[in-house]
């Protein structure tokens, strides 16, 4: 890291209160290559970059988890040739990078609806999960062919086959119930949603998890952030008052 870099990383760990949970929906790879003139795959490509970056930036920030928005069940509905070309750099990344984040102690987890993957990228991300499962110094969530209403329907639909069956009774579904049907049931809810590109929206994405989150929104397109704008985004989120719906007295 350059020397602001350590400086601004020193003085988030000096401050305290380092978010537990970093959520990113990673915005603004197609605006990128097009800036360039550019195919649109050279912009994803180019934010396999950015995703090193954050993961050595949380890593570095001591966050517990980190949960990036890759691919969601909506962009499905793009040209082939780039769906094609997203699932190649899938399998891309994790050829390149599954040693290292090994070696990092990062556990890698997918969260979506994995059977829509490409035959060749469910192989690659089951090995990544495999591979990594040890890893206790920061939890990586790559939320591919992922949507946060299907998610909960999903939940739903988990609830209600527990009901026929008898183990479970209708009064019984509570929120920690549902929580616990969720992609993330083991894990605590994002303290803090970063969106890159400027876009105000959560675009379908963690619509249960991120109930209580604070946002930060920066112009910076994906592929041009860097680990130092994560830090950033943690020094403002470090002067927040988070009350969760409660009055300080």
């Amino acid at each position: 890291m350059s020397e602001p870099d350590d400086a601004l990383l020193s003085e988030i760990r000096l401050h305290g209160g380092i978010p537990t949970h970093i959520a990113v929906i990673m915005d603004g790879n197609g605006r990128w290559a097009q800036a360039r003139n550019l195919p649109r795959p050279a912009g994803h490509q180019a934010g396999m970059v950015a995703v090193r970056e954050i993961v050595q930036g949380g890593l570095a920030a001591h966050v517990d988890v980190l949960t990036l928005f890759a691919f969601s069940q909506e962009n499905w509905q793009r040209p082939q040739a780039e769906i094609d070309a997203l699932m190649e750099l899938l399998e891309e990344y994790i050829a390149r990078e599954a040693a290292e984040l090994k070696v990092q102690g990062v556990s890698v987890h997918i969260l979506g609806d994995l059977d829509r993957l490409s035959a060749g990228a469910r192989r690659a991300v089951d090995r990544l999960m495999s591979e990594t499962a040890e890893g206790r110094n920061l939890s990586l969530n790559l939320c591919i062919s992922y949507g946060a209403r299907a998610e909960l329907t999903r939940a739903a639909r988990l609830l209600a086959e527990e009901v026929r069956a008898g183990r479970l009774r209708p009064e019984d579904i509570d929120e920690p119930a549902m929580a616990a049907r969720l992609y993330t049931a083991a894990l605590p809810d994002p303290d803090l949603l970063i969106r890159t590109s400027g876009e105000f929206r959560l675009s379908n994405f963690m619509l249960w998890q991120v109930a209580y989150a604070e946002f930060y929104v920066t112009p910076v397109l994906w592929p041009d952030f860097t680990r130092r704008h994560l830090f950033e985004a943690i020094r403002d989120y470090q002067h927040r008052d988070r009350r969760f719906g409660r009055v300080t007295v």
